[in-house]
């Protein structure tokens, strides 16, 4: 995994910010260099203009909202990057705030020759602190793009007063609970907290989520948000969304790969729609490797990972985020792989 190009997809509705965390990121002196792709809506791409950083290379892709044509666009000018591998240390795609991540998303596990050469480190959503609210619910796309993410940047806190900031990270966290969650003013973060997140390692939910391990993700307090120390316990059982859930399963016994394979593919072959994202670290039995994977929708991807160290516990933990998920079939078919 090391060898592949890390992929950072930067999400969020109209306005969020996106652009203006693209411009940090491009801006401060990290020594890296950046390949970006930006996909704007509408015939004529401006983004571009707004974009600072005369270094990176930047690519436009024209064909309005992020849909299955784009992912060829993504595929061609991909592959084209990888010709000239070593110019740059990691791609950044920026989607239109009006997209669904989920095409691009899959772009790296449906076709093989960009799965083989790039991977998705991670997909970034900033998210509009004082219209989000509205957002979530006249807008599926921006609450799709919360559900995707594997960090939010809860962008523009200055225009909201604390207690309906308080609120919006309960809705937040009530459609992904799993998330690392920073609170921002124009999109000030420290860029290790959204580049080089590794979203294959479930060991970063342990970042947000302590009690991840200890119970079975509902009813406990969640309380890592990165805002100046201040922790507050959200008590999120009283704001789970509607018709998104979030499922954790984890074990202590042992998987057996035979079955726990044709298990989670059937089930992403016939729930794949309702499942936004999966993710997950196994430890199959007699295997000293743990075993990570992802998947959206329908596409999973995975691979061994390391060793697991003398000084850890061999378990197993997976996340599906969805809507309508069959809570009760996926715990029966999940305990079934395990080895008695």
């Amino acid at each position: 995994m090391s060898d592949k190009v890390p992929v950072t997809v930067l999400t969020g509705y109209l306005g969020a910010g996106k652009t203006t965390l693209l411009n940090r990121i491009l801006s401060e002196p990290h020594g890296q260099k950046f390949a970006v792709i930006v996909n704007e809506f509408g015939e004529i791409g401006i983004d571009n203009e707004l974009i600072v950083g005369a270094d990176e290379e930047v690519f436009e892709m024209n064909n309005g909202c992020v849909c299955c044509t784009v992912r060829g666009d993504l595929i061609r000018i991909i592959d084209g990057l990888m010709r000239r591998k070593g110019k740059f240390d990691a791609i950044i795609v920026e989607t239109t705030g009006l997209a669904d991540p989920a095409p691009v998303a899959q772009t790296f596990f449906v076709d093989e020759n960009v799965s083989r050469k790039a991977r998705l480190d991670a997909v970034v959503t900033v998210a509009d602190a004082k219209w989000l609210k509205d957002r979530l619910k006249d807008a599926p796309e921006a609450k799709n793009q919360i559900a995707f993410a594997d960090v939010i940047l809860i962008n523009k806190t200055d225009l909201v007063a604390p207690q309906e900031l308080r609120e919006i990270e309960m809705r937040v966290r009530g459609i992904n609970p799993y998330a690392r969650l920073h609170r921002t003013e124009r999109c000030g973060v420290a860029l290790d907290q959204v580049l080089g997140r590794n979203a294959f390692d479930l060991d970063r939910i342990l970042d947000i989520e302590p009690a991840f391990l200890e119970a079975d993700g509902h009813g406990h307090d969640h309380d890592g948000n990165d805002h100046d120390g201040h922790d507050h316990q959200h008590g999120l059982k009283h704001y789970h969304d509607e018709d998104m859930q979030s499922l954790a399963l984890h074990t202590d016994k042992p998987i057996d790969p035979e079955k726990f394979f044709p298990w989670v593919q059937d089930l992403v072959a016939r729930e794949g729609p309702n499942i936004l994202r999966s993710k997950g670290i196994l430890a199959f039995n007699g295997d000293p490797e743990r075993f990570v994977f992802q998947g959206v929708h329908m596409m999973l991807d995975g691979n061994h990972q390391r060793l697991w160290r003398d000084d850890e516990r061999r378990e197993s933990r997976i996340v599906f985020i969805g809507r309508n998920l069959a809570e009760d079939k996926i715990r029966a078919g999940f305990a079934a792989c395990q080895v008695s």
